[in-house]
């Protein structure tokens, strides 16, 4: 099958460099494939859940914003805010988390601070998605 050059990095380093078959990862505006081939873009990613295709196997992470951007040549870079793996979340981690982030939706005293703990619980929810693959 035909690949294409992938690159995930984050702030704390790099976690994927090499060929890949697919990614599908949540954009701002709603899921992207990418494939082979593909047009040159560039889109800000939400908070969700990436499947990358490697050797006809899917690998699922969560990751929580950042850029995607496809290079002519076939070169893409998934630049993420957060990013890991499925295999690398801890699970109990992930569920204090989300308890957490929960009681701070409930306790928010106004709208930024019930903004940014909605967008804690997502990330929380995502992982906890992610790691019961």
């Amino acid at each position: 099958m035909a690949t294409f050059d992938l690159q995930i990095v984050t702030p704390d380093g790099e976690f994927f460099d090499g060929p890949a078959e697919r990614v599908i990862c949540r954009a701002i505006d709603g899921d992207v494939c990418i494939l082979p081939r593909h047009v040159p873009y560039v889109t800000a990613l939400g908070i969700g859940e990436v499947r990358v295709t490697i050797d006809g196997k899917v690998r699922r992470a969560a990751c929580s914003g950042g850029l995607l951007s496809v290079a002519k040549l076939n070169e893409v870079r998934l630049v993420a805010s957060t990013f890991e793996w499925a295999e690398d979340i801890d699970h109990e981690r992930a569920e204090r988390a989300r308890a957490g982030a929960e009681e701070a939706v409930r306790h928010a005293k106004d709208a930024a601070e019930l903004e940014l703990a909605k967008a804690r619980l997502s990330c929380a929810l995502v992982r906890l998605k992610v790691s019961q693959s």
